[in-house]
């Protein structure tokens, strides 16, 4: 009998460290997720910082090179001083912008722009020397050999060519800046599924976990002799306290993580605030549903009580009807996940936002459980065209506890009919 004992005291360590391992990989998923895209959307940022600086210098280079030979053709024609200031001036400004530019590509720069930096920078010192060279037979006197250098094609060409380069260097960075963009855009449209996966893993880990709690009571109960029930059973209930005490443990370092995350990112409040809510609703399920060891099931008032006790005040009414119903386990995580739901919907949209009125009312016929959830001092026009993760997770839920879940928008505000059955109670 001691052995058989052990021998159940081992074949129960395992289930439980794989829920655990489960619970911390799902978790640890979720942050990863959420930290990569924080972090694509600071890449794009830094990537758009630069492109608009290249951009600026791309422009000083050409502005540069413009000034430089306006004023140079202007001083040949006119002979007016006043042409050489802005020749010179555009002499001084072109070298500091060509190592602006590389120091701008540093290291990261492609191939194909280390050529272009190169041809811009030989192209504007070939134009530079050019209109250097005609200036100085205008000061040895020589106009006519320094105007027929101006008209030569030589000249026109470098600047052609120059400009060339000036604008598929533009085109190049504003491609990169694009390549990101759609880089970021693609993270972010991946998270909210994701998400979704990993939330239905962490109900399917808890929700498996109850099961090994049970069973292994079970074979304790039926292995021992009478005298024996007493102990299995204490060492049943210290076991699902301790995995009970260790999920809690788990949320706790998730939500802190969670919210450290977006301390120094304030662009990523909403997203962060939208997992922590969620976070919270799965501990505020699995706490409702661990109130008897003993028998596994849950009162739906209660349930109800705890999904709406945050939000309830004097200004947001909330009116509960129904008679005591109890709820299988199973059906308790999902049902407080659609009920949180609703609850913050009500707040940021619905009866909550306009201090109306949210009345939860059941009953119980044939084996099933309706449920209605009814918002009144809120319009709302009708349904929205876009359905959002909320739905998507209202109906994963609904699928969980193998019942539906159907909404209607009217005048006077939302009505949810909730029918999920209680053939496990």
């Amino acid at each position: 009998m001691r052995q058989l004992a052990k021998a159940l005291k081992r074949t129960r360590r395992w289930p439980n460290a794989i829920i655990l391992l489960v619970l911390f990989g799902a978790m640890v998923g979720l942050i990863y997720l959420v930290y990569q895209t924080l972090e694509a959307e600071r890449r794009q940022r830094e990537q758009a910082t630069q492109t608009a600086a290249v951009v600026r210098v791309l422009e000083e280079i050409d502005r540069a090179a413009l000034r430089a030979e306006t004023g140079q053709r202007g001083y040949i024609i006119t002979l007016d001083r006043r042409y050489r200031s802005s020749y010179e001036e555009g002499s001084e400004e072109i070298d500091p912008a060509l190592d602006e530019l590389r120091r701008l590509l540093g290291t990261e720069i492609t191939p194909r722009q280390e050529e272009l930096v190169d041809q811009i920078d030989m192209l504007a010192r070939l134009k530079f020397d050019e209109m250097e060279e005609t200036v100085g037979l205008v000061q040895e006197g020589r106009l006519l050999d320094a105007r027929r250098a101006v008209l030569s094609d030589e000249g026109q060409e470098a600047m052609e060519r120059l400009r060339r380069s000036l604008d598929e260097m533009r085109e190049i960075e504003r491609q990169i800046l694009g390549e990101q963009a759609a880089d970021t855009a693609r993270l972010e449209a991946r998270v909210l599924p994701l998400l979704a996966g990993l939330i239905l893993l962490i109900l399917v880990a808890i929700l498996f976990g109850m099961r090994v709690v049970s069973r292994a009571a079970l074979a304790e109960a039926q292995a021992a002799q009478a005298a024996a029930i007493g102990e299995a059973r204490d060492r049943a209930d210290l076991l699902a306290r301790e995995l009970n005490h260790r999920v809690k443990n788990l949320f706790a370092v998730v939500l802190a993580i969670v919210q450290m995350s977006a301390r120094d990112k304030p662009e990523a409040k909403e997203v962060t605030d939208s997992i922590a809510q969620r976070i919270r609703a799965l501990l505020t399920a699995h706490e409702v549903s661990q109130g008897e060891l003993e028998r596994p099931v849950a009162s739906l008032y209660q349930l109800v009580e705890t999904s709406l006790a945050p939000y309830r005040s004097s200004s947001q009414v909330a009116e509960i009807e129904g008679n005591e119903v109890l709820l299988p386990a199973k059906h308790v995580t999902p049902l407080g996940l659609v009920l949180h739901e609703l609850t913050t919907n009500a707040v940021k949209y619905g009866a909550w936002s306009g201090k109306g009125t949210v009345r939860v009312s059941w009953e119980e016929r044939d084996g099933r459980v309706f449920i209605t959830w009814r918002e009144t001092g809120k319009a709302i026009d009708g349904e929205p065209d876009r359905r959002g993760f909320g739905s998507m997770l209202m109906n994963s839920a609904a699928r969980q506890f193998g019942g539906c879940v159907e909404r209607e928008f009217g005048a006077d505000g939302l009505v949810v009919d909730i029918d999920l059955p209680l053939d496990d109670a």
